[in-house]
């Protein structure tokens, strides 16, 4: 088993990486919350089908009454309806201070639920098994945790680190190819903004069977880079912003798409190549740069640019977090393996785009 230890004090927390690790949900979850009776597993109707059987049997053993609250699949149900249907449902169930709340799924589950772990009751222990790759390198590790509004995603939340991640790469087999893919942008982001020698690694394995033959070093090595960026910066006003390379376009391209057409993942694929084109136009980022990018994202099915409205990039970047008065911070590549914060004008920049 490969683990990793997210180090803030006293909100410290032990990723697991390892095949077969599902079933051992139960000791590993009661091992962190001893005192908890009740659990509420929280998925989604994609995945409830293949896998809670498993997670609720092993958290049953290890002598917790866990009970599945199953949403709708997809980006729709993380809003404040679902939350507060999760609240009620919560309390129905007799969940106290001292239970717990489980999020078995992808990165809209784990959303969702830690929200509401994180609200209901003032805040009860949370536990995260993803089971997206995008889940699993990203959005399960960090205590970043919100629901959409109309307005955009993820503009309700808060930062409510878990108790515990699971993370079992045999689950990964059921994905789709796209939503495997998909993970992968993320994936190469971290290389790119980071790594450069994990860029390369993922250049030379383009297929699905010769990246998941090496499945648990990616984990690793992604978990490793999130988890050493969110020790050095909780609450995103510094160093953690470079993990948001890519996303500030991104999210005006899931915009344009009415988040149906393209995914997070694919958003964010368009988004860096974007944002790399835009570094060497500031005269950041180095001119080959942009197209070892495309053609590693292109080598994976993922698009290398999306097409926007000015009035969709003009809608997303006025919602940026990293905002602030007239100006925004984009994240831009300096060298591969190596991202800046670049303040820049918000009319700037869509001029720019």
């Amino acid at each position: 088993m490969k683990t990793l230890t997210v180090a803030l004090p006293g909100r410290e927390y032990d990723i697991l990486i390892e095949r077969g690790l599902l079933p051992q949900a139960g000791e590993r979850v009661r091992a962190v919350l001893p005192k908890a009776a009740k659990l509420a597993v929280v998925t989604d109707s994609s995945v409830a089908p293949l896998y809670s059987k498993t997670v609720l049997d092993s958290l049953a053993a290890a002598g917790f009454e866990a009970k599945l609250f199953p949403v709708p699949a997809g980006e729709e149900s993380k809003n404040p309806t679902q939350l507060a249907r999760l609240w009620e449902d919560f309390m129905e169930f007799g969940l106290t201070r001292t239970d717990g709340v489980v999020a078995l799924g992808g990165g809209v589950v784990g959303d969702l639920a830690g929200f509401a772990a994180a609200t209901v009751l003032r805040g009860v222990a949370f536990v995260q098994i993803p089971t997206t790759l995008l889940a699993q390198v990203d959005s399960s590790v960090g205590g970043k945790v919100a629901v959409d509004l109309k307005a955009g995603k993820n503009l309700a939340g808060a930062f409510y680190q878990p108790r515990l991640v699971l993370m079992d790469p045999d689950v990964l087999d059921t994905l789709p190819l796209p939503v495997f893919m998909a993970g992968m942008a993320e994936v190469v982001k971290y290389g790119c903004i980071w790594d450069a020698d994990f860029f390369a690694f993922l250049a030379a394995r383009p297929s699905r069977g010769e990246l998941m033959a090496d499945i648990e070093h990616i984990l690793y090595t992604c978990c490793d880079i999130k988890r050493q960026v969110v020790m050095d910066d909780e609450l995103d006003t510094g160093l953690r912003m470079i993990l948001n390379f890519g996303h500030t376009l991104g999210h005006a391209y899931e915009l344009a798409g009415h988040y149906v057409e393209w995914s997070h993942g694919q958003a964010v694929a368009a988004g860096m190549c974007a944002a790399a084109k835009l570094g060497v136009t500031l005269q950041v980022t180095p001119a080959e740069l942009p197209g070892r990018l495309e053609q590693v994202l292109a080598g994976l099915g993922l698009p290398t640019s999306i097409c926007c409205t000015a009035e969709e990039y003009a809608a997303a970047i006025g919602l940026d977090k990293k905002g602030a008065g007239a100006d925004i911070t984009l994240i831009l590549l300096d060298k591969m393996g190596h991202a800046i914060p670049h303040q820049i004008p918000k009319t700037d920049l869509l001029k720019l785009l």
